[in-house]
């Protein structure tokens, strides 16, 4: 079974991802961040690093998917392929960080992918406000992740919204604004019976 966690930058999916592997005891998968070799590049100079950073982005995570369906584990994943194309590179378009080659060639390498693999089993969407995603942003301190505007996490959230609305498989959507799963166990457990009730159909 592969499990997707879905949410915008700050919103928590590292830690969900951990600890719902830690509580079932799924295999995780997380987002290549720390060693993604164009990352530092892209926030410098977003328009000429984008079709690289993503296109890197996307090599990793059908890497994952081929991984994922050849297991018979539970695997959890920290951001899906599906972002990749339906919010950040739909973004990047729309702001005119891709040419429209490079946006064709991209496009045509994920639909090349995704004819070869399935969507996740599950998709849980950590939906946060954008004070939110900047509190979450601000407190881990990464040097590269400084230079974000609200303008760019907005028009992301806009993305995942509309994306998530119009998504035709299982999601789970977790309101995350007034959570704090990772220090209130209650917090924890009412994400956990969501997602009991989603898969096994308890509650």
């Amino acid at each position: 079974m592969h499990i997707g966690i879905a949410g915008n930058i700050g919103c928590g999916k590292t830690t969900l991802t951990r600890m719902l592997s830690q509580h079932y005891g799924w295999t995780p998968k997380y987002e290549a961040v720390t060693y993604n070799p164009y990352l530092e590049d892209y926030y410098k100079d977003i328009q000429r690093w984008s079709y690289n950073l993503e296109t890197y982005f996307l090599a990793q995570r059908f890497q994952d998917l081929l991984e994922i369906a050849k297991s018979d584990e539970v695997i959890i994943q920290d951001r899906t392929i599906l972002e990749g194309v339906h919010i950040f590179v739909a973004n990047n378009k729309a702001m005119g960080n891709l040419s429209d080659r490079d946006f064709d060639t991209y496009m045509q390498l994920f639909n090349l992918m995704m004819s070869m693999v399935r969507e996740p089993d599950l998709l849980i969407y950590l939906k946060s406000s954008v004070p939110t995603l900047v509190s979450q942003i601000q407190k881990r301190g990464r040097d590269y992740e400084k230079s974000i505007s609200i303008e760019y996490l907005s028009n992301l959230n806009d993305r995942y919204d509309e994306w998530i609305g119009n998504y035709k498989g299982k999601v789970l959507i977790i309101e995350a604004d007034n959570l704090d799963f990772e220090h209130i166990p209650e917090d924890f457990a009412a994400i956990t019976d969501k997602i009991d009730a989603q898969l096994y159909g308890l509650f």
